[in-house]
């Protein structure tokens, strides 16, 4: 019976699929087919510059950009949202702090970041760090605030200290919000990816999709684009993995 499911589960993301790329061809032969360059089109726009070992390097840079902002960020989210939600001095120091920059979007950086570190990696990979940290460091906060009380207290009735409920209790019920943390961190990284390679990349899937827009090659600009979807689907089943591998403990739910 679980295997009917997994396949009716495969089988409507198949159809889901396939509507897409229909909608997707009826919208190239439309009137908007001066934007939208068909299917056809744009998998040849891929084979075209996969044979020529262009969209490798573009994914490679901006794999390793994105890459390297998400895990700056997470190695400071994680302490951070940690101190807040365990200490009220640190939370009422920095909770405020981190609210009003959440509200900023990371693109308002650019400009102070060129400034500040020039044009080149480095630049980049701070606006990506920016946007995932933000959106990491409140995940984890509110992860660690919404620990069991229950648990605490059964805790400190059976003896444990400060350190042992915090590394016993508070870590471990809090790490299903640290999974989610790292997957939306991940999301946020590719949605700034574009905006960060607008600080004078010369290589990178934003530049290609740029540099394309500017010689109206649609083809390959929804190439890109698709790209990055591909990239973001991937990375999401790589951590749904690891939450499904290291969160096998903590009950579940799934819709029948």
């Amino acid at each position: 019976m679980k295997w009917i499911k997994i396949k009716n589960k495969r089988g409507w993301s198949l159809i889901s699929l396939i509507m897409c790329l229909m909608v997707w061809q009826l919208i190239s032969v439309s009137e908007a087919g001066a934007v939208f360059a068909s299917p056809k089109k744009t998998l040849m726009a891929f084979i075209t510059m996969a044979k020529s070992g262009a969209i490798w390097v573009h994914i490679g840079y901006s794999l390793f950009r994105v890459i390297t902002g998400f895990l700056l960020g997470l190695a400071a989210a994680v302490p951070i949202a940690f101190l807040m939600g365990w200490y009220k001095t640190v939370q009422y120091l920095l909770e405020p702090v981190v609210q009003f920059i959440r509200t900023i979007p990371p693109i308002a950086y650019i400009p102070l970041v060129i400034v500040a570190l020039g044009v080149d990696e480095s630049s980049k990979i701070m606006v990506i760090f920016i946007a995932t940290f933000l959106v990491m460091v409140i995940t984890i906060y509110q992860g660690v605030k919404n620990v069991d009380s229950t648990l605490v207290k059964a805790a400190r009735v059976l003896g444990a200290n400060d350190r042992d409920i915090f590394f016993h209790v508070v870590v471990p019920s809090s790490f299903p919000f640290v999974l989610t943390a790292i997957r939306l961190g991940l999301s946020a990284g590719l949605t700034t990816l574009i905006a960060s390679e607008l600080t004078g990349a010369s290589k990178g899937l934003g530049t290609m999709i740029q540099e394309a827009s500017m010689y109206f090659r649609m083809d390959v600009v929804i190439m890109g684009i698709m790209v990055i979807g591909i990239i973001g689907l991937v990375l999401n089943k790589i951590v749904h993995i690891l939450e499904r591998w290291l969160t096998g403990w903590q009950e579940t739910h799934q819709a029948t």
